[in-house]
């Protein structure tokens, strides 16, 4: 039998029966010459950073899920049901993302130029005034941002191709398209989010003691360090607030030489605190109003504080806005403060348009709009700077807020009026007849290159309140800096009530997800149906070999006549 089948073979090669040899040797050959799949295009790995998920005064805020393991689609696709649906933030609307969550899809994954400077600045604030609002929806659906590079980007462009062409083409194309195109099988290599337990938001304080007596006035300088955005580890704070971290060191420094001689030595003492958690409901604020006020009998927050400097997003624009709970009575020391605001601005700083915004404190809402409000509640004078003419612009808790939002002039020139406005209060130098328009500060005195390198370290790496480690080196070189300029430097570190947290932060926010090319699962049922007839046929003519041989050698016979 064997040689019968030998002889068959050889006479096919030599009549040259093309059909039949081509049938028998086509699997082989396609084998041989189809060329490997590269490694990236077989499978890619990249970083992905996970939307915020925590709970707020027992509110659940962002995504539920961390598991991702499904295909992916981009939002061209008509199904997009247990699909991963990729899109660029190009392309991105809120609608879309609705749409992708309408749906029930698997996952979404938000992908982002490398270059944020580059992105024009209508999509930057689109996405900003959205980031809101997709926090606010709290969903079950794993939500991913990864950066463009040129493997992720060949992806996109794939399933793109891919979902626009099934879009476009008959129901048999699509049938057809559906069994045997490629397609990528995204998989995170985490496992579900859990909550973080004991996890401990860091403040730290420092102060300058005034010249005099026992019971002198205080002001208190404040900033928040933490920096918010719809995905902790994409959430640098430039703005917000690394410009008013950066004015608070910088006003630390400035007043730390001013302190060093007798004869510049203030009758005030300036009390330092860079809070932690602020984009939380200012935790770390609230916490340590609790333990100065209620729990300590001897605190310069509890004895003659003349007002309290909150500083928040500075660092661009030409406005500057002092946001108070009650307008400053005539008289007092926090009225002077707006005074010499309004006259420095004026005289020094022309181009900036100052205004007093007064919103009262709505208790009813769940997060206060600003962190002067804290001090406000426990009645003490105090006051927010900032840019921003409302405490609901997106600027304040957005991914987009990198450090080329900065601008560096502008830093400095607001750094300058601050300092030239406090110091105009501390020394009373309006009553003493020096003139508006004489500055206290000179522009080698306030240097821009040191406020350039501050931003620089801030911005540098990602300021969430759940990735500031309580010992991890950003604390450490906030507190080593600040222990240069002040005296009696130290942390304060609070933790939630384990019976009823205020705030509950969780893990995975930073994973590895892996896309695999795959075919799509009723390709392996399109598969073995091949195999299974293929087989079949072959059983069949080995079970009749004798009829197939007979009606081969019919068909030579014919052939050599011919």
């Amino acid at each position: 039998m064997l040689e019968e089948a030998g002889e068959v073979l050889e006479n096919m090669l030599k009549a040259s029966c093309l059909p039949l040899g081509f049938i028998v040797f086509l699997p082989a050959v396609l084998l041989l010459v189809a060329p490997p799949l590269p490694a990236a295009d077989a499978a890619h790995e990249f970083t992905v950073y996970r939307m915020q998920q925590y709970d707020l005064q027992g509110q659940p805020y962002g995504t539920r899920n961390a598991v991702l393991n499904t295909e992916a689609r981009t939002i061209d696709a008509d199904v997009l049901s247990r699909r991963c649906v990729l899109m660029r933030l190009l392309d991105f609307s809120y609608e879309q993302y609705q749409k992708a969550l309408r749906q029930s899809a698997g996952a979404v994954v938000i992908i982002l130029p490398r270059a944020m400077a580059a992105v024009p600045q209508d999509v930057i604030r689109q996405f900003m005034e959205t980031e809101p609002e997709m926090l606010a929806m709290e969903t079950v659906v794993p939500v991913y941002f990864a950066v463009e590079d040129e493997a992720l980007l060949s992806i996109y462009e794939q399933t793109q191709a891919a979902s626009a062409a099934q879009g476009s083409a008959s129901a048999a194309e699509v049938l057809l398209h559906t069994a045997t195109a490629n397609g990528f099988q995204m998989v995170t290599s985490g496992v579900q989010s859990k909550a973080v337990s004991d996890w401990l938001i860091t403040s730290v304080e420092g102060r300058l003691t005034g010249l005099g007596g026992e019971d002198l006035p205080t002001i208190v300088i404040v900033a928040h360090y933490d920096a918010f955005g719809v995905a902790p580890w994409l959430s640098h704070g430039a703005d917000s607030n690394g410009s008013g971290i950066s004015v608070l060191l910088e006003l630390a420094r400035l007043f730390s030489r001013l302190y060093t001689y007798k004869r510049t030595h203030a009758a005030y003492n300036l009390l330092f605190f860079a809070s932690g958690g602020g984009k939380f409901n200012y935790q770390g604020t609230k916490r340590w109003l609790e333990d100065n006020l209620d729990h300590t009998d001897s605190s310069l927050l509890q004895d003659n504080v003349a007002f309290v400097l909150c500083l928040d997003t500075v660092g661009r624009g030409d406005s500057l806005h002092l946001h108070v709970s009650k307008p400053p009575r005539e008289g007092t020391l926090q009225h002077a403060f707006l005074r010499e605001l309004e006259v420095v601005a004026a005289h020094q700083f022309p181009e900036v348009r100052f205004s007093m915004v007064h919103k009262k404190i709505n208790l009813a809402e769940d997060i206060l709009a600003w962190e002067h409000e804290r001090f406000a509640i426990r009645r003490l004078p105090a006051f927010t700077l900032s840019h921003l003419e409302s405490h609901r612009d997106g600027q304040r808790s957005s991914i987009m807020d990198v450090r080329s939002r900065v601008d560096s002039k502008t830093l400095t020139r607001n750094t300058r009026l601050i300092a030239e406005a406090l110091t105009r209060v501390i020394y009373n130098l309006t009553e003493k007849g020096t003139p508006p328009d004489m500055p206290v500060f000179t522009e080698q005195m306030i240097q821009q290159e040191q406020l350039d390198s501050v931003m620089d370290w801030l911005t540098n790496q990602p300021r969430a309140a759940q990735l500031v480690d309580k010992d991890g080196t950003f604390l450490s070189t906030l507190e080593h800096y600040l222990s240069r300029y002040l005296k009696e430097v130290k942390p304060h570190h609070i933790k939630a009530d384990k019976r009823d947290p205020e705030f509950v932060f969780y893990d995975q926010l930073k994973q590895v997800m892996n896309a695999y090319r795959v075919k799509p699962a009723i390709f392996d049922l399109l598969l073995a149906v091949c195999i299974g007839a293929y087989l079949g046929m072959a059983y069949t003519a080995v079970q009749h070999f004798d009829l197939l041989y007979k009606t081969v050698q019919r068909l030579l016979v014919k052939a050599k006549t011919q």
